[in-house]
């Protein structure tokens, strides 16, 4: 284990990790080192969201958001190499803008000013349960020259997995089995992207960055499927499924000094195409069936000015406004097939649609340090929305709310940090929700609802963390959200259920996280990290009366990680678990069901650039299990009439990945 101290910032209570504190784990880029950091979790974000505002997420780099918004911030970290990072900061958000107020923990990566070049290389290969080898690398260049850097990077992925389980259909409250199948699933995802990025840097109110990204990605699923119905022969069905999507991004930022502070201005642009197309054949002998194919195009050009001062009388402010032009163009045909090759188109509801929105955002917000060990941030977003939808259905409506929100950071003595926030927000509408389609793989229809609104949610959030055992740490974060317009699902006159707003609902957030390095119990370089998180929910179900959780919503889940680190050579392991989560639909309670997923590695450095890992997915062989219980004619009706159990397994997963940076 490392005898690195971990410094912290009397001004701004920061805890800071200098590069020599990541030197034991040999880390070979600016990921790595944000993984290692000791009570951190990276925040996934929804690239799809709408909105520069609502995408970002929890890390920064030289104390800014990165322009980009189709792109993770874990693939941009990954094309850094560990060599260009100064060291990491982690604080909570309010220093870092408007968009950041609230977050309790946010990582600044702080990188080197000086020039030169850096390069680095990862390739790796997996093997599936089958014997089939699936290569996939990643090669990126950052060079730096003067106040500019340049950023190129080409990534090819290859998640490809094969799994096979059985199926079983049993007639309710006989229990009579009524059909059984044993199913073969072989997906192919094969994503290229190329991205290249530009930035200047001449101080903290003057810069500017500009980045390109191009992506796409061939999805394809065979599904072979035998099938012994109960008292008849069997047969042999088959699935296809197959989808291309296109995606292209643009976007930059410029940051001027500004009446004593930093004017910056953001422009991005981006473009998504989906072409899909679905076969599902019954009885390969005399084939029957369904064929459905899919056709969007996605477009997003948005606008972005803000103004920030951090020596405003005593007060950092932050006000500036947002404005987003959203559309999707979707059209979904779905064909009934005969024996003799022939199609019948099904109407859907709302299966051609046009869907607009002109969406703004402005923004105000204040901190200040009312002490050396309290300070208080707070601030106001007024949100507008004009939607419309056009095609099958026609629909309009303006949309604004305002989104007040304070935060508190309160040093509790020398050790605790306590943080308390309460904030509005209100959730995205997702313009797929506005179209119908139909799910081959489980012979059910999605209906599509013009008339969705957004949720509001009241958040009210507490944490608590303190440092223990050197640099490790415990985090305890509580929290309830009162949430106006659940957005679940609900029926529709066609006899479909569709996405849809429920009443009020609540929401209960219990989430702990220790990490501890134990080589004071005599386990040297060794380091453990458990979290769990506890997430009890509760809304009226529309079918029944009763309150009951949000759709797939899980109770529990958890993780427990280990890892030793030995000169250059370490090893662990990861647990991951989680409670059954259920989908509450018209006819059907769907419960998909997870086993305990464990992954083991070993990693051999010959060199600090240079890392060899081994890996096994899987660990245990565990595979996933879903359950439905289907009513007749819906879940008004009490008892179930039948139930399905399915059982999919991937098996383990070996993966052996090379990885090198150079300068």
């Amino acid at each position: 284990a490392t005898t690195v101290a971990v410094a912290t910032d009397p001004a701004t209570g920061a805890r800071l990790y200098d590069a020599a504190w990541f030197a034991p784990f040999s880390p070979a880029s600016a990921l790595d080192m944000v993984r290692r950091l000791p009570g951190f979790a990276i925040e996934q974000v929804d690239t799809s969201v709408r909105g520069f505002t609502q995408a970002a997420g929890n890390v920064v780099l030289n104390g800014q958001r990165p322009s980009a918004k189709s792109e993770t911030i874990d693939v941009i970290l990954s094309r850094i190499p560990a060599s260009r990072v100064i060291r990491v900061e982690v604080s909570a958000g309010e220093r870092f803008g408007a968009e950041y107020v609230g977050k309790a923990q946010v990582a600044n990566v702080v990188l080197v000013p000086g020039g030169g070049m850096a390069t680095t290389l990862e390739g790796s290969v997996r093997r599936n349960y089958a014997g089939r080898l699936y290569p996939e690398g990643s090669a990126s260049v950052l060079a730096k020259r003067g106040k500019s850097t340049f950023n190129l990077a080409l990534k090819v992925r290859n998640d490809n997995v094969d799994e096979e389980g059985p199926d079983r259909r049993v007639a309710l409250p006989s229990g009579t089995v009524t059909e059984t199948r044993q199913r073969v699933n072989r997906i192919s995802d094969p994503t290229a992207s190329l991205s290249g990025s530009w930035g200047w840097e001449d101080s903290a109110t003057s810069s500017a960055h500009l980045n390109a990204r191009a992506s796409t990605e061939r999805f394809r699923l065979d599904q072979s499927n035998r099938v012994v119905p109960a008292g008849g022969a069997a047969r042999d069905d088959a699935l296809s499924e197959r989808a291309t999507y296109e995606e292209y991004e643009l976007g930059g930022d410029v940051t001027r000094p500004f009446a004593g502070g930093a004017l910056k201005l953001v422009g991005l642009a981006t473009r998504r195409t989906t072409d899909g197309r679905d076969v599902s054949l019954i009885d390969l002998a005399a084939p029957t069936g369904f064929a459905q194919n899919v056709l969007d195009h996605e477009a997003e050009t948005l606008g972005r000015i803000a103004w920030s001062r951090s020596d405003w009388g005593g007060w950092s402010v932050e006000m500036g406004t947002e404005v987003a032009i959203n559309r999707l163009a979707s059209r979904v045909d779905l064909f009934a097939l005969d024996t003799g090759g022939g199609r019948t188109r099904i109407d859907l509801p709302l299966d051609d649609a046009v869907v607009r929105e002109f969406r703004t955002e402005s923004f105000v917000s204040a901190g200040r340090a009312l002490s050396p060990s309290l300070r208080i941030d707070a601030g106001l977003n007024g949100e507008t929305s004009y939607l419309t939808v056009r095609g099958d259905a026609e629909a309009s409506r303006r949309l604004s709310y305002l989104k007040p929100r304070v935060a508190i950071d309160w040093k509790a003595g020398p050790r605790w940090r306590v943080q308390a926030s309460v904030k509005r927000t209100v959730a995205q509408l997702q313009f797929g929700d506005f179209i119908s389609a139909a799910e081959l793989s489980t012979d059910r229809v999605n209906g599509g609802n013009a008339s969705l609104l957004p949720q509001r949610v009241w958040e009210f959030r507490a944490s608590a963390e303190r440092p223990i055992l050197g640099d490790g740490l415990v985090r305890i974060e509580t929290g309830y959200s009162r949430i106006e317009q659940v957005q679940d699902r609900v029926p529709t006159p066609e006899g479909y259920d569709a996405p849809g707003n429920l009443g009020d609902g609540s929401l209960w957030l219990l989430r702990t996280r220790l990490e501890a390095p134990l080589k004071g119990i005599g386990i040297k370089g060794g380091r453990l990290t458990l979290y769990g998180s506890l997430v009890p929910t509760s809304v009226r179900d529309p079918y029944t009366g009763h309150d009951r959780p949000f759709s797939y919503n899980s109770l529990f889940y958890g993780t427990a990680a280990f890892r030793q680190d030995l000169g250059g050579f370490a090893w662990g392991f990861n647990l991951e678990q989680a409670t059954k989560a259920i989908g509450y639909r018209r006819d059907e309670l769907d419960q998909q069901i997870p086993a305990l997923y464990a992954q083991a590695f070993a990693e051999w450095r010959p060199d600090r650039r240079t890392m060899v890992t081994f890996t096994v997915e899987n660990l245990l062989g565990t595979g996933g299990s879903r359950e439905r219980l289907f009513f007749a004619p819906d879940r008004t009706s009490s008892d179930p009439v039948a139930r399905e159990y399915r059982f999919r397994n991937r098996h383990l997963i070996p993966m052996l990945t090379f990885r090198r940076s150079m300068g």
